[in-house]
């Protein structure tokens, strides 16, 4: 309805096709409106793109939510020449993503290159320092119910 009205993108993701990231990611970034992105669970892979590729300010995690980054995965087969053309095209992807990595979190894209060799689990706290996310999402501590108990114990007082 209301085009500049923030979108609230909730992420729980062991990640997926970059492919699929790519579009979204895409998508978030041509809106009007900002995305807030929230990890819950476990944003990984192409998950983790997508909370951190939030708008500026915008980018949360749960308190026991976990972020994970790496390269992306291949699956090569075929000829010689097949596989050429498979294996550019996963570095081409690579680079990429360490560069939409890099522009959302201030870290180099060298710096995310090396971060990326491997599987990089971070907690809440890793997960601000490093950029990936702005705040920690911490629950606000609910009223308590008042009991008739207890309503009848004030007015005898």
């Amino acid at each position: 309805e209301n085009r500049h009205q923030d979108i609230h993108l909730y992420v729980n993701s062991p990640g997926g096709s970059v492919t699929a990231t790519l579009a979204i990611y895409d998508t978030m970034q041509f809106l009007e409106c900002n995305v807030a992105t929230y990890c819950v669970g476990l944003a990984a892979s192409g998950g983790a793109v997508l909370v951190a590729g939030g708008a500026a300010g915008k980018r949360f995690i749960l308190p026991h939510a976990k972020m994970m980054i790496h390269q992306p995965y291949g699956q090569v087969g075929g000829q010689v020449s097949d596989i050429e053309i498979q294996a550019q095209e996963i570095l081409q992807t690579r680079e990429t993503l360490n560069k939409i990595l890099a522009a959302h979190t201030g870290q180099t894209e060298e710096q995310i290159g090396k971060d990326t060799e491997r599987d990089r689990y971070l907690s809440p706290i890793q997960a601000k320092e490093y950029g990936l996310i702005d705040e920690i999402v911490v629950p606000k501590k609910k009223p308590q119910a008042v009991t008739q108990e207890a309503k009848d114990a004030a007015g005898k007082k």
